[in-house]
């Protein structure tokens, strides 16, 4: 199943993608895809709904705004230098346990809402990364029941301000938590819809050129490690991200680096997830 969120902004119904591209309305079913969703069975009690009720769904028209596909989240919990070619350009050794730093939820748009470029910035960046939605409370759970916790899986654009990640002092957060700096979607993908989620290609494009193009089976921590270790240290609940590294080919990493400006399209996919779509613009 796919789960989406459309309408206005902060206005956003719950709805199902299906695979013929219809938008349904499941309002009817569920308020929104939030925390008590997740955590209650709440997948599985919407395909039952589902197999009786959707003929008499409301469909959205395809002009419809997608918004993110989940209201938003107690916490986006990322992981660091997790491909090894991006650990090598960003000048940091490969580590030895998953880097963690959180991403503000507040950051969290739709899969085609503008980049909003800081005020004082001069070097945001463009990062794609496939994010694990986590659909069970998750407490020292191993890596074999790791995957039992997840819910579904997210393209997320984990955009940073590499300035102020890097080079204001304290912690990465700074970098990655400014307006919009986490466009999330275009849907949520059931695992049954995945497959191997440590074996999904994925990709990003400046202005159509091609900057990112890998694949998970470059982790250096798998999806059952990461989620296993984070759950070692904090509790995860129902609908918490977790936002799983970007492989090499940031702008960071070029030669000479090269940063986002107003007029700049980023558009990136990952297999099975879709494909979202950002133009950036200036604070004003």
């Amino acid at each position: 199943m796919k789960l989406i969120r459309f309408g206005a902004i902060n206005e956003e119904k719950p709805g199902v993608l299906l695979a013929d591209g219809t938008k349904l309305d499941v309002s009817a079913f569920v308020k929104d895809y939030d925390g008590a969703f997740f955590g209650s069975n709440g997948i599985d009690n919407l395909r039952v709904w589902l197999d009786n009720n959707h003929e008499n769904c409301p469909k959205a028209g395809d002009d419809v705004r997608l918004g993110p596909p989940m209201s938003r989240p107690s916490k986006i919990v990322c992981v660091g230098l997790n491909y090894a070619k991006h650990a090598a350009e960003s000048g940091m050794d490969i580590p030895e346990e998953p880097v963690l730093f959180f991403k503000a939820s507040s950051a969290i748009v739709g899969p085609n809402d503008p980049i909003i470029i800081p005020k004082n910035s001069q070097k945001t960046d463009w990062e794609v990364e496939l994010a694990v939605v986590i659909g069970k409370k998750a407490s020292y759970v191993t890596e074999a029941d790791a995957l039992n916790h997840v819910a579904g899986y997210v393209l997320h654009n984990d955009v940073s301000e590499r300035a102020f990640q890097l080079e204001r002092s304290g912690q990465w957060v700074k970098g990655k938590s400014c307006d919009t700096f986490a466009p999330i979607g275009p849907f949520i993908a059931t695992p049954d819809e995945i497959g191997d989620p440590n074996n999904l290609n994925l990709w990003l494009k400046l202005n159509g050129e091609e900057m990112q193009n890998s694949n998970t089976s470059d982790f250096i921590f798998n999806i059952q490690h990461v989620v296993s270790y984070i759950s070692q240290f904090m509790t995860l609940l129902p609908g918490d991200i977790i936002s799983t590294g970007t492989p090499f080919g940031v702008g960071l990493g070029l030669t000479p680096p090269r940063y986002l400006k107003e007029g700049d399209v980023v558009e990136l996919g990952i297999e099975g997830l879709g494909v979202s779509k950002q133009t950036c613009i200036a604070y004003k």
